[in-house]
């Protein structure tokens, strides 16, 4: 039997967010639209088998978007959500075409057995063809690889996964955070139930008290109809903060108090409301550094650090690019719907020997990009670009987070590929002789060609 595919028609976000988000954990196939331009095109390419819309949509008529799809599938059931009582006089009488009438904020196990009832009602009468949609990016297992780093992490969050306490995950840009959140929530109590996630950094404090608290009709100008927040939607889930190091001060301690008794409060609103979430957060800064310099509440961050867990950098981690690299190939791959790329030895000491600031989501970046100008499903080195241009940027592990092997190897890495693979010249520059370099080239897997186009191998005898 195929998936059932649900389309979600919602201007709100948030709202839209933690629907879909429920829906893929009860097995649904799910697309969704903030505006009826997409509605109308996802309707055509999605086929959906059930289409779940709101009632007030800004861009078009709700009405002509009900006959396009009754028309584009036939006998597709619409579930209609209206606003709360007090909002809802706004609908002055329900469209024809709608099959059911769902009150915001919804509950999603309602939504769920209504969703079920319609489908057993229509199933005899339909039979749809697949959508031939573009599988999404390549989902990374957080703990891939053999690092030591990472086998500890993974040993952690083993040990912490059933806990309700908060996490909060530190480590820089690009390492994968919210996967590992991501990761937390599925395999954890709450399992099943809504993820949502919020990135703090760059939001206006009015916005991010709206995103993340909803707000009452009238609350403010632009607030034309009550909105839930995002703590409403994912009740009994697991609310994700993303760099929450760039959260406003007032409204750290509103999420305390939410912490502390469970409680919460529409902007706008006169009453407190129970939620009952695990907190999942993250951030690339240091927290402690922050409270020092009363940027960050004190008593907030004792609460949010109960569990905390630090990613490794990728430099902290070479052993590991080779892994990665093999797995975000073959995502990029079926993106391109190109069989397997695979990569060249010296390409692939090149990327052990750049120092990734960008972390994971560089390395996925660069692979990306080499993959489309390779003219085979082979990268090679010259297909790698890094965005560093002068040698001394290009090597950057000679900082104090590398081990000395480590920073021998790139190193060492890094001459060859400036004397464009001339190992006479390269030992020169070293000051060793060629006999020690290609000594410790066969120990550090640095295959001789490194820095030229086309690598030959290993010569019996010392010689260039």
């Amino acid at each position: 039997m195929s998936q059932a595919r649900i389309l979600v028609v919602d201007i709100d976000p948030v709202i839209r967010s933690g629907i879909c988000s429920f829906l893929v954990t009860q097995g649904y196939a799910v697309a969704e639209a903030g505006n009826i331009r997409d509605a109308q095109t996802l309707i055509r390419k999605f086929q959906p088998h059930t289409v779940v819309m709101d009632a007030y949509l800004q861009i078009g008529d709700v009405s002509q978007l009900l006959q396009q799809a009754k028309s584009a599938v036939p006998r597709v059931p619409v579930v209609l959500l209206v606003g709360e009582s007090g909002s809802g006089s706004r609908l002055q009488s329900v469209p024809p075409g709608v099959d059911e009438l769902l009150q915001k904020p919804v509950a999603l196990t309602e939504l769920h057995t209504v969703l079920v009832r319609l489908s057993k009602a229509s199933r005899p009468a339909r039979s749809f063809a697949q959508p031939s949609l573009k599988p999404g990016r390549e989902v990374l297992d957080p703990f891939l690889g053999r690092s030591a780093a990472i086998l500890r992490l993974r040993e952690i969050c083993t040990r912490v996964l059933a806990s309700e306490s908060p996490v909060l995950i530190e480590g820089e840009t690009g390492v994968g955070k919210g996967v590992l959140a991501k990761w937390i929530h599925q395999n954890g109590p709450r399992a099943g139930r809504p993820f949502l996630d919020l990135n703090c950094a760059g939001l206006a404090r009015e916005l991010l008290e709206s995103e993340l608290f909803g707000h009452q009709k009238g609350a403010f100008t632009s607030a034309v109809s009550s909105k839930q927040g995002l703590l409403e939607v994912a009740d009994g889930g697991t609310v994700f903060l993303d760099e929450i190091g760039d959260m406003d001060l007032q409204v750290q301690a509103k999420l305390l108090k939410v912490l502390e008794e469970r409680v919460f409060r529409r902007l706008g609103d006169v009453r407190d409301r129970a939620v009952d979430v695990r907190l999942i957060s993250a951030t690339h800064r240091e927290l402690q550094d922050l409270v020092r310099g009363q940027r960050f509440r004190g008593d907030l961050y004792f609460r949010v650090n109960i569990v905390a867990l630090r990613l490794p950098p990728l430099r902290q981690r070479i052993g590991d690019i080779a892994p990665l690299s093999e797995q975000l190939l073959r995502g990029i791959a079926r993106q391109c719907g190109r069989p397997e790329i695979q990569i060249s030895r010296s390409a692939m000491a090149s990327l052990e020997s750049y120092a990734w600031p960008g972390n994971i989501r560089e390395l996925r970046n660069v692979l990306e990009r080499a993959a489309l100008v390779a003219e085979s499903n082979v990268l090679r080195e010259d297909h790698l670009q890094f965005p560093a241009t002068s040698g001394a940027a290009a090597f950057k592990l000679a900082d104090d987070h590398g081990t000395l092997q480590q920073m021998e190897r790139a190193y060492i890495h890094h001459v060859l590929q400036a004397e464009r693979g001339s190992v006479e010249r390269a030992a020169r520059r070293l000051g060793i002789p060629r006999s020690s370099l290609y000594n410790k080239m066969r120990r550090f897997d640095i295959p001789q060609g490194t820095g030229r186009h086309a690598p030959c191998e290993l010569p019996s005898q010392a010689a260039d």
